[in-house]
């Protein structure tokens, strides 16, 4: 029993949740590599990108110990309740961080193994420390959440081209809208925290402008994968109708009456709007 519950422990410093939709989205990237993808490659690059954002993740908590212990959502992490150790944490995240290199180097490419490392390196070492300096690190923090779609992409083709880079601004941009609502609706625990924040620092307004502005770059972006060469007409459609469903909501932000309720919504929107938008692009590549 003891054993098992170390193992869910563990299994939670990779946060499950957003490493499966990591999956996704550099599952995404690999169906619209051009080219075939064999077994090894394939399996290679799903067990290498889960490895290496799971040991970020897991490095991201042993981090955050204290300060997860102060926010109703974080505290009942294994490292905040004291279930795991600090010391325990750091290896398992090492461990994980270290295997993925070497599944990427050894199954796919270097070019793969690079840009994952440098992910890793960036979300650990540039973005976790600064989120208690400056609002501006949720920008910074993007570039590494954002190298999914990047990995499924040069796991198959070991190179980077136009719609790679279009998917890679698409993940980037489209995290800015879907934080801000978070921090709007967490700003107190935020708050008690110490992190910094758009809407603690700046105000809900300006917040709500940011998810506004950052919206009308994102549409654009998906549309663009078009021209490029990365997608049709079925994707075409279904990113315009999908663009216009979450702009629409995100215009709404802007009512002074639109608080906590609006922002928690706008959040669960953003986690709909993601796997759609994925599923059209490659629907529209295999039909």
């Amino acid at each position: 029993m003891k054993s098992s519950s170390r193992t869910a422990d563990l299994v939670a410093l990779t946060k499950p949740s957003i490493t499966r939709m990591c999956l996704m989205m550099a599952g995404g990237g690999m169906a619209l590599a051009p080219g075939s993808v064999d077994w090894v490659t394939g399996v290679s690059a799903f067990v290498g990108i889960a490895l290496a954002v799971g040991g970020a993740n897991a490095f991201n908590m042993w981090w955050e110990r204290n300060t997860d212990g102060l926010m109703s959502r974080t505290k009942r992490r294994p490292l905040p309740t004291g279930r795991l150790s600090a010391a325990a944490a750091f290896k398992f995240a090492a461990g994980l961080s270290l295997a993925s290199l070497v599944v990427l180097a050894l199954g796919t490419n270097v070019l793969t193994a690079v840009l994952a490392g440098f992910a890793i390196f960036s979300y650990v070492a540039v973005y976790t420390p600064l989120k208690y300096k400056t609002p501006s690190a949720l920008i910074i923090g993007a570039i590494p959440g954002a190298a999914p779609p990047l990995l499924g992409w040069t796991a198959v083709t070991d190179s980077i081209d136009p719609p790679a880079i279009v998917l890679f601004a698409i993940l980037l941009v489209w995290q800015l809208p879907h934080f801000i609502a978070i921090a709007i609706y967490r700003k107190e625990e935020y708050a008690r925290a110490g992190i910094k924040v758009v809407p603690l620092v700046r105000g809900e307004p300006v917040a709500k402008i940011q998810a506004v502005a950052w919206a009308l770059v994102l549409v654009p972006l998906t549309l663009l994968l078009v021209p490029v060469g990365g997608a049709g007409s079925l994707y075409f459609v279904s990113a315009a109708l999908l663009g216009a469903g979450f702009l629409g909501w995100s215009f709404t932000g802007l009512d002074n009456n639109a608080g906590v309720r609006w922002a928690r919504n706008y959040f669960l929107v953003s986690l709909v709007y993601l796997p759609a938008l994925t599923l059209a692009l490659v629907a529209d590549v295999f039909l």
